[in-house]
């Protein structure tokens, strides 16, 4: 079954995106509990590109079949499941990059949209939270995708985000989107 063309986040409402999310029918991965078979040879690397046995895995196709069925394990790992085996794959950030963003309204009413690296599209939100480590090397923002699975947001878009906080006239830096408030800084 060929899987459907990546939507285009520019020439998307945000009414459109939000249609194509409820539409969006994922497996059921947590509620298969396999044995655990071993090791994928399979790495998720920083830029979200997908490995398999340290060659890059080149068909877009592949690696949004495989997203699919990526879950996070409660010791903090992460494996590809089905209903009949469990195998570990090595993340080294965030298994999903969010690589584009579309903002609708202001203030409260803002609304974000991201496209992931493997076509799926996120709203901000209650659902889908926005975070801001920081660490040595600077801030590290992400967005919650599901189970415990997130996207690392590029660091262009960290920038637009980080214009976003600043214009907001709150007494603290941060975002708004579809109802929700996302401090870009710790609180106090």
């Amino acid at each position: 079954m060929p899987m459907e063309p990546l939507p285009d986040l520019a020439t998307l409402s945000l009414a459109d995106v939000a249609r194509l999310v409820e539409a969006r029918k994922l497996p059921p991965v947590e509620q298969w509990n396999p044995a655990h078979c071993g090791d994928s040879e399979m790495r998720i690397a920083r830029d979200g590109t997908w490995f398999h046995q340290g060659s890059p895995i080149g068909r877009q196709a592949m690696v949004r079949l495989f997203a699919t069925i990526l879950r996070r394990e409660p010791d903090g790992g992460y494996v590809l499941v089905t209903p009949g085996e469990k195998l570990d794959i090595a993340v080294e950030d965030a298994p999903f990059v969010a690589t584009e963003m579309k903002i609708e309204g202001e203030g409260k009413s803002t609304r974000l949209a991201f496209k992931l690296n493997t076509g799926d599209l996120i709203v901000a939100g209650p659902g889908h939270a926005l975070r801001f480590e920081q660490r040595a090397d600077g801030p590290h923002p992400y967005l919650h995708v599901r189970a415990g699975l997130d996207a690392l947001i590029t660091r262009s878009l960290y920038y637009e985000l980080a214009d976003l906080a600043l214009a907001n006239d709150g007494e603290r830096p941060g975002i708004w989107s579809d109802g929700a408030f996302f401090g870009i800084e710790p609180e106090a």
